[in-house]
């Protein structure tokens, strides 16, 4: 049989690069089916720390994103104020800031997982510590969390209820699985403030450094985002 010969095709390859996960500009997963809030007009008010930040990282210039309370193990609870004028909207919209999401994000080359609080309406003042366990507000009943070191986040004013008293949150599941941040738990909507524990395992048993940051989604939502080491 005489060998044919074949041509050779000429063409253009184009190399796609992909993350190791897709997140949102604020450097959380987004949740499987979240909600789009509508964009609030509510002007920002510099926040004010009751600890003074560290030294700012690289990342705070990125976008909107900046930080309100810099890397560190906080000895008392680390507060970032915001005044919220209530009613934030006319009746019979709601009065208060309204979480709308939570989401999850890890980020090894950078060396932190992050958690995300995402409020139509102005941001609320909030509130991170070490407790030595999470309560309810209001029963102050034992909330269930993985790991060995315990996170406070409260914001006030805020809210995770419509008028009807149903949720209006979309949110990932409670167990977070990062080499540190473990799990996530909702701890209260009572009375104007809203709390949320987390699950920390830090290698050498004792307390990681957390960072605070905010920034604004192109939609208008107010992100309120809690760092926390990954070693």
């Amino acid at each position: 049989m005489t060998p044919q010969r074949v041509p050779l095709l000429a063409g253009l390859v184009v190399l796609l690069a992909a993350a190791c996960t897709s997140t949102g500009h604020d450097g959380a997963t987004p949740a499987t089916s979240a909600a789009a809030p509508p964009a609030t007009t509510a002007a920002a008010t510099p926040p004010a720390a009751t600890t003074p930040p560290a030294a700012t990282d690289p990342s705070a210039t990125a976008g909107s994103w900046r930080v309100t309370w810099g890397w560190a193990v906080p000895a008392s609870p680390a507060r970032v104020r915001h005044p919220v004028r209530v009613p934030v909207t006319p009746a019979p919209g709601e009065p208060l800031p309204v979480l709308v999401s939570v989401q999850t994000g890890d980020h090894p080359a950078e060396g932190f997982s992050r958690i995300t609080f995402a409020f139509h309406g102005p941001t609320p003042s909030y509130q991170v510590g070490y407790v030595p366990q999470v309560v309810t507000e209001g029963r102050g009943a034992p909330v269930a969390l993985p790991g060995t070191a315990y996170l406070s986040v409260r914001f006030d004013p805020a809210q995770a209820h419509d008028a009807r008293g149903g949720g209006t949150a979309d949110v990932p599941p409670a167990a977070i699985g990062y080499p540190t941040l473990l799990g996530w738990a909702a701890a209260g909507d009572f009375e104007g403030h809203l709390s949320f524990g987390l699950g920390l395992r830090p290698p050498d048993g004792g307390r990681l450094p957390v960072r605070l940051g905010e920034s604004t989604r192109p939609d208008g939502t107010h992100v309120v985002s809690v760092d926390v080491r990954r070693a």
